[in-house]
């Protein structure tokens, strides 16, 4: 299978347990329901809880055990994206070619939302605790909310900081809490459930902080020279608001470079894992070229 139609198979098996979420009872809060609905399968990569399953199966081949962490990382990830695209953080009026939440209905519905889907994804991990509580499962609740956390952190930084000139330390710190937290949770999550060892888990961590950083730069880079047609938002946003990315550091052509290094370090990491890991290794290959 090449990797457009294995990515394409993911991204199928992603949606339909996304749907199975989807709260479709007639209630006075249904214009919530319908908000939360909306964010959540407006499309996108998938990309978190597919590294979820891909990672898993490195290891196992029955991925019924890893879905519910992958459908609880995909709500999350779209809480952050509803509240980012908020006017008081980026202030964004599109999103995959849509409106965002707070201009397709209004802004106190977006933000709760946002808030919706965040308990929700703790909702799903817990009734499969409830069933299940193995230890591997317990830690990984605590690393979930810790990635969390560090995500939130990212975000503020990334919004207080606008306008100033910063290290490439603190640029870094932004980009590996921001963006990279929630990568590296996936990969961690998908080794932790299918019993990895804790070598493994090191190996995998490693490549996963790579293509978390990769994926920001990335983000920087399109932010610069994106066409907004296929990205579905506004580009140049980041240097309107005079955010300090890596693009703005560096310049265009060495972020590129750094992007490229980034990603064959990544690759390299799974060497050892050999025809098992070659959808990982496209998948970083997919983060460095991807045009949207």
């Amino acid at each position: 299978m090449d990797f457009k139609t294995e990515l394409k198979m993911y991204q199928d098996i992603v949606n339909k347990e996304l749907e199975k979420y989807i709260r479709k009872n007639k209630c006075i809060e249904k214009v919530l329901n319908s908000a939360m609905e909306y964010s959540l399968m407006a499309g996108g990569k998938r990309l978190r809880p597919i590294l979820v399953i891909a990672t898993y199966k490195l290891f196992k081949e029955n991925i019924e055990e890893c879905m519910p962490y992958a459908v609880a990382i995909e709500m999350i990830h779209n809480f952050s994206l509803i509240h980012d695209d908020l006017p008081e953080v980026d202030n964004d009026d599109f999103r995959h070619g849509k409106p965002t939440n707070h201009k397709q209905f209004n802004h106190p519905t977006a933000l709760l939302a946002g808030d919706s889907l965040f308990n929700q994804a703790y909702i799903v991990m817990s009734k499969d605790l409830a069933k299940s509580a193995t230890q591997n499962k317990i830690r990984i609740f605590g690393e979930f909310s810790n990635a969390v956390d560090r995500m939130i952190a990212g975000e503020y930084l990334d919004t207080e900081l606008e306008g100033q000139q910063i290290s490439h330390q603190m640029l870094q710190y932004i980009h590996e809490n921001k963006t990279g937290e929630l990568l590296k949770l996936s990969i961690r999550m998908g080794a932790i459930l299918a019993n990895a060892s804790e070598e493994d888990a090191k190996s995998l961590t490693i490549y996963a902080e790579k293509i978390g950083l990769a994926f920001q730069i990335k983000d920087d880079i399109l932010s610069e020279e994106g066409d907004e047609k296929v990205l579905g938002k506004p580009v140049g946003n980041d240097k309107e608001m005079e955010k300090c990315t890596y693009v703005s550091k560096y310049g265009l052509q060495k972020s590129k470079e750094i992007l490229e290094n980034i990603t064959n370090e990544a690759i390299q990491e799974l060497d050892k894992y050999g025809e098992k890991a070659i959808f990982l290794k496209e998948l970083a290959k997919y983060i460095q070229n991807r045009n949207k």
